[in-house]
């Protein structure tokens, strides 16, 4: 996560917002008025999200987050012939998958006697064709973005509606899903690629870029839906940026060319520093809990359900076997989202996606699903004689896996660790009939309640339809819950 950059406020484009971002109290006052966080019990169920993640492999690149030393960031190309096999993964992509890139770069030792040091790092990712036709490779959507200046973590309200017109964002994995939720394609990515057999060509060659930064550390989060007619392989690497003086004294920095990539690829090894390595699992009586980073090629990029009724509950209808429904007046029961080991609320569902190769000091499972969408159609059904009020919200209760009490735990007040910073977009049929979207950017703190994305005023014996649609944040922390409640009668 890329946390420790919040203190770097810079201006974006949200109008609506900007009045509020820049209005914050000072620290101080903050430290003297605010007490400490005190936990309390809301009582509801929490239920495993049905369906399961599809099997689109994604390549992964995360680990190193934090990178200091040039190199191989993520590579699935064989090992023979590599200076370094131990650095290539062996796995083709053939068909449907994902690219994934989350890293962080910044300058070490710096002073005015090392200005090279302040040189940009560029993330290059190389795509091969190893066969003896053509492959074409097309890019669906994608979305690549600096910390500094397209998404800086600004102080954003916690809910905050947002167009297309007028994006709202904090942080490049907010800005990254929202524009991989509504299906953009930047320019930056070709729209499609003929790779001739036994060639390269660059997805991606794009700057991480520190000389005009105080303090000097930027990142750069990037996701993209890709498609190929031919097996192919893939590497993500870490390099320099050319550098040469201009007439005036000035830095000018060009990109690696693609000879410099692939020499990279057939000579380098890993980059560094080597992340925190990851505990085992299922984790040994008295072990310290360690996820680690993920580098690998993950299995499943979205995961699509619709939450219905158990056959089996006394509540399901054999005339509507799509219903979910409504919770009794005053109560609520929620889903799962990015349930993760250790944390999977009660319901023993571990969502996080499973390795299809990784390396041996990378995380064993993708934990907390970065950039996986989530998909959910939720067919709400009042079966009541009276009209109900019923909300559909995201939340992000206290980490546990069984429930200590019964139901979820939250702070009161808030603590100041983010835990969720993205959007949601929310697709229903209005109270007047009509259809509607809503796009909403939330921002969560560790044990906070969801504001409803939806309120609906649902008449006796009524069915109304909600989807939800988010693609998990690059810098948020699992797990959080899809809570239905229906409000107390009067």
């Amino acid at each position: 996560m890329l946390a420790w950059l919040t203190a770097l406020t810079l201006s974006q484009t949200s109008p609506q917002v900007s009045s509020q971002i820049f209005s914050q109290p000072k620290e101080s006052s903050l430290i003297a008025q605010t007490p400490d966080p005190t936990e309390f019990t809301v009582e509801q169920s929490v239920r495993p999200l049905v369906g399961s993640l599809d099997d689109v492999p994604v390549f992964n690149s995360n680990s190193p987050e934090l990178v200091e030393d040039a190199g191989i960031l993520l590579s699935t190309f064989p090992p023979e012939g590599m200076a370094v096999p131990e650095a290539h993964l062996d796995f083709a992509f053939n068909g449907r998958f994902d690219v994934f890139a989350h890293h962080v770069y910044k300058a070490l030792d710096y002073d005015e006697e090392n200005p090279e040091l302040l040189d940009s790092l560029y993330i290059g990712v190389l795509v091969h064709n190893p066969g003896t036709v053509p492959v074409n490779v097309r890019s669906l959507s994608g979305a690549s973005y600096l910390s500094q200046p397209d998404a800086p973590f600004i102080q954003l309200p916690d809910f905050v509606p947002f167009s297309p017109l007028n994006p709202v964002y904090a942080g490049p994995g907010s800005r990254v899903s929202s524009d991989m939720l509504q299906d953009r394609l930047q320019d930056i990515f070709p729209r499609a690629m003929v790779i001739p057999p036994g060639e390269s060509r660059m997805l991606m060659n794009q700057p991480i870029p520190i000389r005009e930064l105080e303090p000097p550390i930027n990142g750069r989060s990037t996701l993209a839906y890709l498609e190929s007619d031919g097996p192919v392989y893939v590497a993500s690497m870490a390099q320099y940026a050319v550098v040469e003086a201009g007439v005036d004294g000035s830095v000018i920095e060009s990109a690696p060319t693609l000879a410099a990539w692939e020499s990279l690829l057939q000579t380098g090894g890993l980059a560094g520093p080597r992340d925190l390595a990851p505990a085992p699992l299922p984790l040994a009586e008295g072990d310290r809990l360690i996820y680690g980073r993920v580098a690998g090629v993950s299995s499943g990029s979205e995961w699509k359900a619709t939450l219905r009724d158990e056959p089996d509950s006394e509540l399901a209808d054999d005339l509507l076997a799509d219903q979910l429904t409504i919770p009794a007046a005053g109560e609520a029961f929620s889903y799962g989202i990015s349930l993760l080991y250790a944390g999977t609320m009660g319901t023993g569902q571990n969502q996080s996606a499973e390795m299809l190769v990784r390396y041996p000091d990378t995380a064993y499972q993708s934990h907390g699903n970065y950039g996986v969408r989530y998909s959910l159609t939720l067919p709400l059904f009042n079966p009541t004689d009276r009209s109900q009020t019923v909300t559909v919200a995201l939340e992000t209760p206290i980490k546990e896996d069984e429930l200590s009490e019964d139901g979820l735990q939250f702070f009161e007040p808030l603590p100041t660790q983010t835990f969720f910073r993205g959007p949601v977009q929310v697709r229903y049929q209005s109270d007047r009939n009509l259809p509607a979207i809503r796009n909403i950017h939330l921002v969560m703190k560790r044990g906070q309640q969801g504001t409803p994305l939806v309120t609906l005023t649902m008449p006796p014996m009524s069915s109304r339809t909600v989807e939800v649609d988010l693609l998990y944040p690059a810098d948020s922390t699992p797990p959080q819950v899809l809570t239905v409640k229906t409000e107390a009668s009067e």
